[in-house]
């Protein structure tokens, strides 16, 4: 493996929700694909929340995840253009004057489970771990071809 890191970013409005599961999983999929020393993960919004929203937190219980302890945070512009790739959310999170070409960004246009009833909070989580998944093969199919 190389010693060259890539980062992501998973980045929303309230760093409340959809980038929160993506972490989770993104964070698992490292583990579980031998990347710790290779894959760099943050997890950011333009106006973060107080706290992470508690039907997300409900359903990312149900799969093994305890986010109960995670602060929502503000992502800088530097934070932004020093990723890889950038995956956002859905909403208007790239206010931010993100100029670098070599960022690889991806509106995953997911809806916002903030307020929603638990059947949709789920889908929301089911789509967020397949999107970080198939991000994952790619991260993973980039990192072992550079050896």
């Amino acid at each position: 493996m190389t010693d060259t890191q890539v980062r992501v970013a998973f980045v929303c409005v309230q760093n409340a929700g959809r980038s929160q599961m993506s972490t989770a999983f993104a964070e698992r999929e490292r583990e579980r694909r031998d990347l710790g020393d290779i894959v760099g993960i943050l997890a950011d919004g333009t106006r973060p929340a107080e706290y992470v929203h508690d039907a997300v937190i409900e359903a990312m219980r149900e799969e093994g995840f305890d986010l109960s302890g995670r602060t929502p945070r503000r992502i800088s512009t530097d934070g932004l253009e020093s990723c890889d790739y950038v995956a956002t959310m859905g909403c208007s999170t790239l206010e931010l004057d993100a100029d670098d070409s070599n960022v690889d960004i991806r509106d995953w246009a997911l809806d916002d489970p903030d307020g929603e009833a638990p059947d949709r909070v789920r889908a929301v989580r089911d789509e967020v771990r397949d999107r970080v998944e198939s991000l994952s093969d790619e991260i993973e199919q980039e990192v072992t071809a550079s050896v």
